[in-house]
């Protein structure tokens, strides 16, 4: 039954010491638990511990499939287990550790499991044992030692912040972070029960019930007088914004309701619910705040941007149509980078989003952004072949524009490696497939810098494509593939007549010289087979390649020169 229904896999001190637990039992005491051994035979080869020994499972996935669609076997099994945990929570060694303040926990093995998963089996079957448990758990849990590992897990704490940190967390919050309904309304009759109450986070408990999608606590929370329905916590979010980009649709609905409640309202980075929804592609909320008379769907953020540049970054076709359709959207508005909606969702490869934004009044597809980067360089860069094919296929469309560094879509993706962005790129008139860039690096030097041998090879299938272009630092592509050790560029490129292997550059360096001063042995092995090239030639500071090799120990390089018949005359400088 455990190993069936956790929530995630046990550990095996945790299932032997949950098995202990007798429900209701104010004494938990660990040396009542079984051995895993003992629970093995028992289970007479249906349950295992895995390789490592730490998590037990069983023997077969299909085994557990077969068991949790047959509920006769096991009666209410996530009443016992939130049940056992609870007690386990109010048990006298969990409470005198809570009392004592102690940080360590090792002992109690289950506690972890017990304060993180009570609440989500409770919520499939709540019965009144559960329910007293519960109450009698929340009746201390100002101080429970059992908030330290919920909030570390659900909030990201630290988990070695002091148990006083946390008393801002209460029963009202938990029930409504696991949508324990009948918890919380049990919890609101109590005296002194403060249903604004803000934990750690500056989160109220109707806004932990909003974010995570529980409607029926919202409803319950938003029918008491004197709760605060628009209150944000800590990052200036309020219930509807965190509903809004969960996608909660029923939630949202039930906020709009409120007249106390402002849907526009912007968090401490100006995102407003709409723009939260809209980066996440909730549709239905979309539609839901669209269906408002007084939402700001076009507002930007402290960045600049709109909930349609959100929307197409991140590939909601859906959401970019909605917007699409409204009369005051600028679908080519420009954020602070100066980067617009089609530039955002062209570098991340939504053709959906490029296509539904192209043709748009306002939306220009080669306008650039403050690092001169225009939608098709940005799709060149990253590789999204059918965002490029369908930019390319518009007729105004700029192919060849360079950027701030000079570097032209082509250079992008040369320069990583997307060997089918360039081929479509060289099929395109105007485009220049020798441009050098700022560092005076054409797209060939860029592929044989990062070792992109197809991308190499099919640049050196064109005769407009100079092999041997030297950049800024007079290095050559076959300079630097030796210099970053791609064995299979260099032999591409020896076999070009038009490379000249032994070419200087601003150090008077060959390549050989970089191959040996790394000990990269397979591509000295190729240029030292390679006719005409020269082994001994000194540098700027009259090192020779051997000797460069000597330097940084690499014997295997060394054997190389010294293994030729000309070592002597060469006067390697040993």
């Amino acid at each position: 039954m455990w190993i069936c229904h956790s929530e995630r896999q046990l550990r095996v001190e945790e299932l032997c010491q949950a098995l202990a637990v007798e429900i209701g039992s104010t004494d938990c005491n660990a040396d009542g638990a079984p051995s895993i051994q003992a629970v093995l035979n028992c289970c007479q080869g249906f349950v295992v511990v895995d390789v490592e020994g730490t998590t037990v499972q069983l023997i077969h996935h299909t085994l557990r499939e077969y068991l949790v669609n047959h509920r006769s076997f096991f009666h209410s099994p996530h009443m016992i287990i939130a049940e056992t945990c609870l007690t386990y929570l109010n048990s006298q060694q969990v409470m005198a550790l809570t009392d004592s303040g102690s940080q360590s926990i090792h002992h109690l093995p289950f506690l972890e499991y017990s304060a993180l998963y009570w609440g989500t089996h409770m919520k499939n079957q709540l019965t009144d044992v559960g329910k007293a448990l519960a109450l009698r758990l929340f009746g201390l849990y100002e101080f429970h030692i059992s908030i330290r590992p919920l909030l570390e897990h659900t909030l990201g704490r630290d988990p070695l912040l002091p148990v006083v940190r946390f008393c801002k967390f209460t029963g009202l919050h938990f029930a409504s972070i696991f949508g324990l309904v009948e918890i919380a309304r049990a919890l609101i009759m109590m005296d002194g029960v403060d249903i604004n109450g803000e934990d750690e986070t500056g989160a109220t408990p109707l806004l932990w019930a909003a974010m995570n999608g529980h409607e029926e606590v919202v409803r319950l929370l938003l029918g008491l007088k004197g709760v605060s329905p628009d209150w944000p916590d800590d990052d200036g979010r309020t219930p509807i914004s965190r509903a809004a980009g969960n996608g909660h649709a029923e939630v949202v609905n039930l906020l709009l309701g409120r007249r106390d409640v402002d849907p526009n309202r912007a968090d401490f980075g100006d995102h407003t619910p709409i723009s939260w929804a809209s980066e996440n592609g909730h549709v239905e909320v979309v539609k839901l705040l669209l269906e408002r008379k007084d939402i700001d769907f076009d507002g930007p953020d402290s960045g600049g941007r709109a909930p349609i540049s959100f929307a197409a970054q991140n590939g909601h076709g859906a959401v970019v149509k909605l917007l699409l359709g409204r009369k005051k959207v600028k679908p080519g508005r420009l954020d602070c980078d100066r980067r617009t909606p089609i530039s955002w969702a062209a570098e991340n490869g939504h053709r959906e989003a490029v296509k539904l934004l192209l043709g748009q009044k306002g939306v220009n597809p080669n306008r650039a952004d403050f690092g001169d980067q225009t939608p098709i360089s940005w799709a060149s860069e990253n590789g999204h072949v059918a965002v490029v094919k369908l930019l390319l296929e518009w007729k105004d469309i700029d192919p060849d524009g360079p950027d701030c560094g000079d570097r032209a879509p082509i250079s992008w993706a040369a320069a990583n490696g997307h060997e089918a962005v360039v081929k479509l790129l060289l099929g395109r008139e105007g485009v220049n497939p020798d441009r050098p860039d700022s560092w005076g690096r054409t797209p060939i030097s860029l592929a044989a810098r990062y070792g992109h041998v197809a991308v190499v090879k099919l640049l050196l299938g064109r005769k407009d494509v100079n092999p041997d272009w030297p950049d800024s630092f007079r290095q050559t592509p076959i300079t630097l593939a030796t210099e970053n050790d791609h064995a299979a560029v260099v032999r591409l490129l020896l076999g070009r007549k038009d490379v000249n292997p032994n070419r200087l550059d601003v150090w008077d360096r060959a390549p050989i010289s970089w191959a040996a001063e790394d000990g990269y042995e397979a591509v000295v092995k190729l240029l030292l087979g390679c006719k005409g090239v020269h082994p001994y030639m000194p540098d700027w500071w009259k090192r020779t390649p051997i000797s460069l090799a000597a330097e940084g120990g690499y014997g295997a390089v060394m054997r190389l020169f010294l293994q030729r018949k000309d070592a002597d005359s060469g006067r390697p400088n040993i």
